[in-house]
This record gives C-alpha cells, structure tokens and sequence, in this order.
C-alpha cells in the first residue's frame, strides 16, 4: 500500500537512510534506545523502565505507537515477566493517551512476530496500537491503494506526549 507523505517527512527519512550504519546486526530499536538526545527526532514519546514507546514512521493510522523493549529479543519466550508487566501497562496508559487525544472509537494492538507475519523488524519484538475511527477505511486504500494520515506526526507527538507525561 502507498501512503502520501508531505515534504517535510522527506528530510527527515533521507537523513535517518544516510546514518544507518550498513551492517547486518544493526538494529533502528536498539540505536533508538541508545541516543536519547534524538528522542524528539525519532519521536520518542516515553522512556520506561524496561521499555519505551514510539510513534511508528509509517503509521496505519495517525497515533500509530509502538512498545519496545529495551532488550534486543525475537520472541514472547525470551521476555521475562518484568517485560511483559511493563508492557501491558504502557499499553494500557497509550490507549488512555490516544483516547484523550485523538479520541478513537477502538484500537487494534498486537505484535508481528517473524518476517513471514508483516515484522518489517523481526529480531527485536515490539508492539502495535493503532487507534481505530468508524469509517477510517475510505476509498483511497481500497481503490487507490494509498493511505493518507491526516495529521502531522510532530502535532500527534507533542498532542500525546503530553498525556503519557501527565497521565
């Protein structure tokens, strides 16, 4: 699916594509979590104690955010329950955020584990809530195959940092 993005998205893709070190055990999760000077710049919004969260670059929707632990695993199995607590609890405080910000009528939240199921990063888990409107599915993705995110991702970032700073 083709998304339209506005110019200011591209200066910031192209300068991230130049950095990226060009090796095979880079990881975007582990350098996001590694430079907390840049956390506006890669639009992280909150920094736990075992996990953080993030907007997604290439949301289903505005508000799209990510939970990603701070330790580099593949799978449900390697995560210790400290994670998996910390987790579900951002998960929850995300969706308390998006509802007071954007107020959505649902979520889906959910994790692709493994290339074979859509993980465009399949060796560092993570975890999806995108926030859902009735009638967000309009022609542009069913005929045009495009998605149009209807708002600027730094407007979200600084509309829902808020809320998860100042629950």
């Amino acid at each position: 699916m083709d998304r339209l993005w506005s110019p200011w998205r591209s200066k910031y893709i192209e300068s991230f594509n130049d950095k990226k070190p060009d090796r095979e055990d880079y990881c975007l999760f582990c350098d996001t979590l590694n430079t907390p000077e840049k956390d506006e710049q890669k639009y992280v919004l909150y920094r736990g104690t075992r996990c953080y969260v993030i907007m997604n670059l290439y949301p289903y929707n505005s508000g799209h955010l990510m939970i990603v632990p701070h330790r580099h695993v593949s799978a449900f199995t390697e995560m210790t329950d400290d994670e998996y607590l910390e987790i579900m609890q951002l998960i929850r405080r995300c969706c308390e955020a998006l509802t007071k910000t954007m107020h959505p009528h649902g979520f889906n939240v959910g994790a692709n584990i493994g290339r074979v199921s859509g993980a465009g990063i399949e060796h560092h888990i993570h975890f999806h809530i995108v926030p859902r409107w009735r009638g967000d599915t309009n022609f542009m993705p069913v005929l045009g195959d495009t998605k149009v995110i209807s708002e600027e991702m730094s407007k979200t970032y600084h509309k829902i940092k808020k809320h998860l700073i100042n629950p």
